[in-house]
């Protein structure tokens, strides 16, 4: 106790314990520090986390936006390829003769080796057997089956169909059928090697037989090959219609002399 007191009072008078004071400071200097670590890691973790969970919460918002946009950018692509399509298939009903009615694809055929769609318009909507299907490109095919509200459409490239055709260059005649290796294509039958047809021909319906009207667009000659030992040469035509891909399609009301035809020929196996 006299011993402290004694300190005290020599401290005071003299200033002898700063020194020891101010040595004692400068050695826990660096154990305050230490022991401060933790806390200012830890307050720097705190941030460190906090701003990463901004940022990971900012992306999920942005990922989000973003998929929106594509989504809204997806329908306006859509509506303005549907508008392409809608006035493409206004002007090809401009350019046909006859009065003429949309209608909607809406289903296909489930068997494979059948080449028939499902359109939205039936026997309520005065849809008749053998009625001429075109989109705007070009012949699809004729009305093979009618319900109440649906029809089924069969399409030039089924192998069982047969469309009369000809050279839209000079009037050369033929039977075009669909492809039997389902390729969607066309192939003419029964044409000779002094036939004038040629590679890029163009041809129409050529009206023969009443299974379609005079002058629609049906396809172009691919290729043509001349097997040897045959008679006949194998002339491959590609459709101008896009079958695979057409959703709207224009139905050719017949006049009144086809109608008489059409209901004459129940399938398109008319001879031309």
């Amino acid at each position: 106790m006299m011993i402290s007191i004694a300190l005290m009072f020599a401290d005071n008078r003299f200033g002898y314990v700063d020194g020891i004071r101010y040595g004692f400071g400068f050695l826990a200097t660096p154990i305050y520090w230490l022991s401060d670590v933790p806390s200012v890691v830890s307050s720097a973790f705190d941030d460190s986390f906090t701003a990463r969970s901004e940022l990971v919460e900012q992306n999920k918002q942005l990922e989000q936006k973003l998929l929106v946009a594509q989504h809204e950018l997806g329908l306006l692509e859509n509506v303005a390829f549907e508008n392409s399509r809608l006035l493409e298939l206004d002007q090809s009903a401009n350019a046909i003769f006859g009065e003429v009615s949309p209608a909607e694809i809406i289903n296909t055929s489930p068997d494979p080796s059948s080449k028939k769609v499902l359109i939205n318009k039936g026997a309520l909507d005065d849809v008749v057997n053998g009625q001429a299907v075109l989109d705007a490109n070009g012949l699809m095919g004729q009305i093979d089956q009618v319900m109440p509200t649906t029809s089924w459409v069969l399409l030039i490239t089924d192998s069982q169909h047969q469309t009369p055709v000809e050279v839209n260059r000079n009037g050369e005649r033929a039977l075009a059928r669909g492809s039997s290796r389902g390729l969607g294509q066309l192939e003419l039958e029964f044409v000779t090697a002094s036939q004038d047809i040629r590679v890029g021909d163009k041809l129409v319906s050529s009206g023969m037989g009443s299974v379609y009207p005079k002058n629609y667009p049906v396809g172009e000659v691919e290729t043509i090959n001349r097997d040897p030992g045959l008679n006949f040469l194998t002339v491959k035509v590609k459709p101008f219609a896009n079958l695979d891909s057409t959703r709207l399609v224009l139905l050719v009301k017949p006049s009144s002399r086809e109608r008489i035809g059409l209901n004459k020929t129940e399938s398109a196996g008319a001879s031309f």
